[in-house]
């Protein structure tokens, strides 16, 4: 089985679940629309897009968007959650970040949320995201930031033991590197969130046994 397989396995379990994760709440999709400012007149694309958070949330601030995931269920769910909110001027198509189907410069926006960290080698995405942005456009990353060392490889390991489509965080170094040749950083801003450890456990059905590890290791750590 190959990382994109295991990825597929991974989301086809969480997506019912996944909308209402903690990292979709409206707080954060409302604050991340403002700071991105669109005119309005934007074709835009979010790149493995899941259950579409992003997309349904720029939906109303943009001409039209495009919401591309690997996996059919995520975008199923997106579809549903899309019409219950009667949002007409999105569209759902799966494909694979590596390889994005759509020419050159056809976007003014692209997009992607919480995704790097599941790529294996994210320099390729990274490029596909940047051959279909139109020069000029934006470019939005939202994603984890890798603590430092030693702790980088511990938070790595937990997180494939919980998901095994979990592949690396970058640190924030490892995402400027990427963005430094094309692109003029506009804004760069990190916040802490709080995590339920039960419920994060429980979006990717993570085993008892494997629960149970996790928390006893968080444990130990708590108690130095």
């Amino acid at each position: 089985m190959n990382h994109n397989d295991i990825v597929r396995r991974s989301f086809k379990k969480q997506a019912e679940k996944f909308a209402a994760y903690h990292m979709s709440k409206e707080e954060y999709t409302k604050y991340l629309v403002e700071k991105i400012q669109t005119g309005g007149t934007e074709h835009a694309l979010e790149v493995a897009a899941g259950t579409c958070i992003c997309g349904r949330a720029l939906a109303p601030f943009v001409k039209d968007i495009t919401c591309l995931d690997l996996t059919e269920e995520m975008l199923e769910q997106g579809k549903k959650l899309a019409a219950e909110n009667g949002i007409k001027n999105i569209s759902f198509q799966a494909g694979n970040a590596e390889d994005l189907p759509y020419e050159a410069e056809t976007f003014d926006l692209v997009i992607t949320r919480l995704s790097f960290h599941h790529f294996a080698n994210p320099g390729k995405p990274f490029a596909e995201m940047r051959r279909v942005l139109k020069k000029g456009g934006k470019f939005v990353v939202w994603d984890m930031e890798a603590v430092e060392e030693p702790l980088r490889m511990v938070n790595d390991e937990i997180e494939r033991m919980r998901d095994p489509s979990h592949a690396r965080i970058l640190s924030r170094a490892e995402f400027e590197q990427m963005f430094q040749n094309d692109f003029e950083l506009q804004c760069e801003e990190a916040t802490l969130v709080p995590v339920s450890l039960k419920s994060w456990m429980e979006l990717t059905d993570t085993s008892d046994n494997v629960q149970r590890e996790i928390t006893d290791r968080m444990k130990a750590d708590l108690s130095g």
